[in-house]
Order: C-alpha cells, then structure tokens, then sequence
C-alpha cells in the first residue's frame, strides 16, 4: 500500500508545480531610497501606516496580493482534494485485501466450489485436498453408519461414503479433541496436500466439525495388506507375483518420501495395516499422522510413536530416527509377504515372539527357507527369486543401521522380479493365485 501512495504523490507532484505563482527575473527591483531624517519638530510619522495605504484596493500592487492569495488558496485545495483521494483509494485497496485474505472467505468459497464441482476430478493439480461441508460428509455416510464401516484406526473409525454424483470415498472421523488426535489430523492435511504420487494415499478433502474432524480419500476397493493376509481369504488372493508387486509399490512410495520430498519425509508408521490395495492391487502408502520431516525429529517434543513388531530396534532403545527407520519397517513388511505370518505372535500367554527373530535364522538356510513360505504361495515361485527376496528382507532388518540398504537401492533390487505387466522388468507370464486351505498357519 505505501509504494501506491508514493505513486500518487509522485504523479501529483508535477500539478502542484504549474500552480505555484510565476516569479519574472527580467524585472528589476526597485531601488530603496534613503528614509527621510525626521526633524526633532515634526510629528514622529509611522511606517506602518504608509507601508498599509501602499497597498490599499484602490493600487495595482494591491491587485497583485490579491491574486497571489486565490492561487495559493487553489492550490491548498488542489494538494487537500489529492490527499482526501489517496486515503479513499488507500482505504478501499485495503479492504479488498481484508477481503481476498480473510479465512472466511476462503471457507465459504471452498464449501461453494466443493459443493457444485465433480468429485471425480478432484486431485492436487486443482488445488489439493479441499475444505468440504460437514453435513455432506455426514449424508454421504448415511449418517455414519455401522454398516458402512471399513475399519478402524487409533483415534477413530473409516466409513465408505458415496457422494452426489454416484463416486465413493473413504471418509475417516476422528472423535475426541486430545492433542495427539489434532495433531495427527493437521500432519495429515499438510502433507497429503503436498504430495501427488501414485504409490501415496490421495487425500481428497476435510471437515471440521466442532470437536469432529473428517478425512476424505481416494476408495481403496481391496482394503489394507493387513486384511488380505490375514482376513478371510487368507493370503490366497495374493499369488507370488502380485505379493511383489506389491513389494515394489511399497518401495516406490518410500522412495518418493525419502528421496524427492524436500525435506524428506519420515513415515514412522509404516505397517501391513497401512498399506491400502486398489482394485488392480495396485499399494499406496497411508496414514500419515505419524510422519514427520527431517530435522524435526531432533526437536525433543517428537515422543516414541509406532506399532510394536515394525519399530527398529534404535529408534526402540535410543530414539534414533532417520529414513533407515522406515527401510526396517518395510523389511518387516516384506517377511510378512513371504511367510504369512503376522509380526508378532504369541507363543505363550506371557510371552510373544517377533517374526524377526523367529525367521532371521531360517532365512539364510536355503535348505529351511522353503519350508517356511506362506502355504499360500509355496512351492509357486523360482527358488532363486525367493533366495533373492529373503537376502533382501534380511539386510532391511538388520539391527545396526547402518548396514539397512537405502530404500533406492531395495527398488532397483525388486524390479528385476515382478513381471513387466505389473510394472517390472521381469519376462513372465502372470500366474494365477493360488488356492490354499484357510487353515494353514
């Protein structure tokens, strides 16, 4: 706003100029002629009074004054009616900006966009996730329904919801107003809104709702891994090929956060549950509530987050967290994609078992290895493909850091094995699942 009012000024100053009274050089001035010596016997005369009748109305010098003032008094007007408008003008400038910048304009243009526009090309290129109308979100649900429930997360349940033009979402509600449930909330609207990649959960919009706080995502038609593994199906649906496919959709993601987002991003929750398949099986990385950016997680209000079973050991014990954190999760990931078996298991009432430690002894044992494959898959792949991801699951689990590969380098390892028809380099013909008793384990 200044700089504009400098403007005006600068444009204005030239017209103040031209209105100054002209003053003539050529004419001279008149000389002073020597002030009479009074006579101690005349009256004392006044200057004053002869100066005054000088210039009375009737002379030309009297004329002269009087034009001098109505100029003068032009320009104060002309100076006072471009300073009056300057202000109006400033003023007006600033409520337009009021306007344009207000939070609440921003909402009610965002309830108004959201609420005419097709929810099926809603996507980050058109302004990422937007701010939607909590009664929308409410009648989609059918009123939050119980028969319309997905799953359940840890600050609340994810329900299927249909829109106006027949698109369904996946709508999370969040209850509660604890800290932790905010927080976790803002994470995921910041981040998601930044990201467009087509192994990472696209997050359509949000509502906030007094002490209720929505989310809104892509539908994921085949759920989480977590529930194709170990659901009904049991793995079945999930032939070797697929489960790598998988696998590499999970490296691409974790690639994506760690090598092209800037700062990188750490997920710090990465599990089975966490992992959302799309009708073609197609992964993508989701809940990001947990996730933080480099160099925050040296700030010490960062507390120890995670689910027991994918949290790495220094991260564990010291609180030590980089992306290296994250390849150890996607390790335990990848065991679970080759034996069928959940991270932690129970051996006994008071004590339970890690598939880590469990498996890490018969992994490298060639002669072992088969024999602990998920029934589901076994005996339905190359041995040296299975060798190969084994040696791969291995090195993402070691405990000293250090030693875990770069997510990069565990991509460009699992490209090789998944067929080039699901987006690999391998020349093989897709198998077909593999049909498997549900009561294997």
């Amino acid at each position: 706003m200044k700089p504009l009012l400098v403007l005006l000024i600068l444009l204005c100053g030239p017209i103040w100029i031209f209105h100054l009274p002209k003053v003539d050089a050529r004419k001279k001035l008149l000389p002073l002629s020597p002030a009479p010596v009074p006579s101690l016997e005349a009256p004392p005369s006044f200057p004053v009074l002869s100066s005054m009748a000088a210039f009375s109305p009737g002379s030309p010098a009297g004329e002269h004054h009087k034009m001098d003032t109505n100029k003068i008094l032009i320009i104060v007007l002309i100076a006072a009616s471009i300073v009056v408008g300057a202000i109006t003008f400033s003023l007006l400038y600033l409520w337009i900006w009021h306007r344009k910048t207000s939070p609440k304009s921003h909402q009610k243009e965002d309830f108004t966009s959201v609420g005419k526009c097709n929810y099926k090309q809603i996507s980050f290129k058109q302004g990422g996730a937007r701010l939607m109308d909590y009664k929308l979100l409410e009648t989609a649900t059918k009123n939050f329904q119980e028969c319309n429930i997905l799953g359940q997360g840890g600050f609340g349940c994810i329900y299927k919801a249909r829109l106006d033009d027949n698109f369904h979402v996946a709508v999370k509600r969040l209850s509660g107003a604890s800290q932790d449930a905010i927080t976790e909330f803002e994470t995921e609207v910041d981040l998601l809104s930044q990201m467009q990649h087509p192994n990472i959960i696209s997050l359509l919009g949000y509502s906030i709702h007094g002490e209720t706080r929505l989310l809104v995502y892509e539908l994921m038609d085949n759920g989480s891994l977590e529930t194709q593994l170990y659901g009904p199906s049991r793995g079945s649906v999930l032939n070797w090929h697929r489960r790598m496919k998988i696998a590499l959709d999970m490296a691409r993601g974790l690639e994506y956060l760690h090598e092209h987002c800037n700062p990188l991003v750490i997920h710090r929750d990465l599990k089975s549950s966490n992992i959302l398949l799309d009708s073609n099986f197609n992964a993508k990385l989701s809940d990001f509530g947990l996730a933080i950016t480099d160099g925050s997680q040296n700030k010490k209000n960062i507390k120890l987050s995670g689910t027991l079973g994918y949290v790495a050991p220094e991260y564990l014990l010291d609180g030590k967290l980089t992306d290296k954190s994250d390849v150890y999760a996607f390790g335990v990931v990848l065991l679970e994609l080759i034996l069928g078996r959940k991270p932690v298991e129970k051996v006994s009432e008071a004590q339970c078992q890690s598939i880590v430690t469990w498996a890490m002894p018969k992994l490298t044992d060639r002669t072992k290895l088969p024999k602990i494959v998920d029934p589901a898959i076994r005996n339905t792949m190359e041995l040296k493909h299975l060798y190969q991801v084994a040696a791969v699951a291995v090195l993402c689990v070691q405990p000293e850091p250090s030693y875990r590969p770069f997510i990069t380098d565990v991509l460009h390892s699992l490209i090789p094995l998944v067929p080039i028809e699901l987006g690999g380099t391998l020349r093989s013909a897709l198998q077909t699942p593999t049909e498997t008793p549900s009561h294997h384990r």
